[in-house]
């Protein structure tokens, strides 16, 4: 008991202590962001895109951070795989041409040690444009099965597609507000 204790205690000491900077690599298995947008003005239709990387520096002590995200539109799924094709195509994502969805930090609010918001660039469709991810229920602990160091959060926005140059079906099928929520889990490098 005294061990495990003392084990714990200088984990924790070592994993929160001022140690500087952090990288942590995202988790693809636990980290698919999803979209959400109304059709023809009745019902949410919902989809995700399955391959995502990316970088995360933290330093909690000092309350800095950058957050690098890159997703394969390719990979995105909806319910219905002839949808899919359709959203891949060049009125949509126009995977051929653009083969990455990038988000690059340009900032990252803490209050106290945890994060609440991440500021940064989206880039789509070879557009890039602001936007704010607002931050809910971040925490770092250590995973109990692979006894790894790991951050987890869940991230949302709500972007306009037309702003990216996304128009087809606007205004009803399917409506310019997308609602994008990204669950993101994260490994210690």
């Amino acid at each position: 008991m005294i061990r495990t204790t003392i084990a714990a205690l200088a984990w924790t000491l070592a994993f929160s202590a001022g140690a500087a900077e952090e990288t942590y690599s995202i988790d693809p298995a636990h980290s698919q962001p999803q979209y959400e947008v109304r059709h023809l003005g009745l019902t949410l239709q919902r989809g995700a895109f399955t391959k995502v990387s990316g970088k995360i520096t933290l330093d909690r002590v000092a309350r800095t951070g950058t957050v690098n995200v890159l997703i394969d539109p390719a990979s995105v799924r909806s319910s219905e795989p002839r949808l899919d094709d359709v959203l891949k195509g060049p009125s949509y994502f126009n995977v051929a041409s653009s083969p990455t969805l990038t988000f690059r930090s340009s900032s990252v609010r803490f209050d106290g040690d945890r994060v609440v918001e991440v500021v940064g660039d989206f880039t789509m469709l070879g557009v890039t444009r602001p936007v704010t991810l607002k931050v809910d229920n971040f925490a770092c602990i250590e995973n109990p099965l692979s006894r790894k160091p790991m951050c987890g959060a869940d991230a949302t926005t709500t972007i306009k597609r037309s702003d990216w140059g996304m128009t087809r079906g606007i205004p009803l099928a399917p409506a310019d507000e997308v609602r994008i929520s990204i669950p993101v889990e994260a490994y210690r490098e």
